[in-house]
């Protein structure tokens, strides 16, 4: 293993301690338990967003934290779900009085403990919801998940709520506009090579060389199928056809197309696979009105990439197109 650290068991801890040096103008970092807030927390009389997971896919959720995004994250240990008390602080943080939006990926850990920390939160008397992604549409359920995973289109859904609650829409609005997006959006994602879990030492699993992994999850969990390496635009048709048929896409929708690194696959990769992605939705009439590209949903160093659709409409494109002021995104 080759990486670039002291104790493995240190590893979350250095990290958030560099994070809080690079970015202190945006956020507060804590570390008993681990907590990501934004600098200016609690902003009173705002929604507060707040996400979290394991760490390992920087950067969600930390680099998402600030202005016109999310008031908190919750960094668990690599590839493990925080603990409820962790949620609980970061609830205590930055909530500003209007209640909290908790935006869960579809993971058994984290959706019992962060639903464990808001029951506990509501038992003192604060107004905590909670929203449940799945956008994955390789499996129905896997290792860690009872049902699909949550995977790229939590970047999408934390963005635009965290600009209506910056714009001050109050918390049933936040709600169901996350449950709007988890019912637009769809992703799927593919590994040319495994990630190597810094306590374990070794690749999560073994990927000859001319294989690919396709449906992979975000923490190496099996996709539907290891299939022959392919070309580029297999690669992508193989990723796209699956998501357009799910919701379904049809010819005159227009979306987002968020294509996505899952660590180690180069920008030089990542645009072509878009400019692919772009020409196959073109070709079936759907329109590409926002566009996201680079590593913002990462499996450590794994290679390979995720495609993710968003079904827009003019108010969710409006909401995307706020400014935003966080360490990963800012516009």
């Amino acid at each position: 293993m080759k990486k670039i650290i002291n104790d493995p068991a240190d590893v979350v801890v250095e990290s958030l301690r560099g994070m809080a040096a690079a970015h202190s103008d945006l956020i507060a970092v804590s570390f008993d338990p681990a907590t990501i807030v934004r600098a200016d927390a609690p902003v009173t009389g705002r929604v507060a967003v707040i996400s979290g997971g394991g760490s390992g896919h920087e950067p969600l959720h930390g680099g998402f934290v600030g202005s016109g995004m999310l008031a908190a994250a919750v960094p668990g240990a690599v590839f493990t779900s925080p603990t409820p008390d962790a949620v609980q602080a970061a609830i205590g943080a930055a909530h500003g009085g209007a209640g909290v939006l908790l935006v869960v990926k579809n993971y058994t850990g984290d959706v019992l403990n962060f639903e464990t920390a808001a029951e506990l939160a509501g038992v003192d008397g604060l107004d905590v919801r909670t929203v449940v992604i799945d956008d994955d549409v390789a499996v129905k359920d896997s290792t860690h998940t009872a049902g699909r995973r949550g995977v790229g289109g939590t970047v999408l859904l934390e963005k635009i709520v965290g600009a209506a609650a910056e714009r001050g829409s109050d918390l049933d609005t936040c709600e169901r506009l996350a449950r709007r997006i988890v019912d637009q959006v769809r992703s799927m994602g593919l590994a040319l090579t495994a990630p190597t879990v810094p306590h374990v030492g070794e690749p999560s699993f073994a990927l000859p060389a001319d294989e690919m992994e396709l449906g992979i999850g975000i923490h190496a969990e099996p996709g539907r199928a290891r299939v022959p390496a392919a070309s580029a635009d297999e690669a992508v048709r193989a990723l796209l056809d699956p998501i357009l048929e799910d919701l379904p896409f049809a010819e005159g929708d227009d979306v987002l197309l968020f294509t996505n690194s899952m660590g180690a696959t180069p920008l030089m990769e990542l645009y072509l696979a878009h400019g692919i992605a772009e020409r196959l939705l073109a070709e079936r009439g759907i329109r590409v009105r926002r566009r996201l590209v680079g590593p913002y949903t990462t499996s450590l160093e794994m290679q390979g990439m995720s495609l993710t659709l968003l079904k827009l409409d003019d108010e969710l494109t409006e909401l995307w197109d706020e400014p935003v002021r966080t360490a990963a995104l800012c516009w």
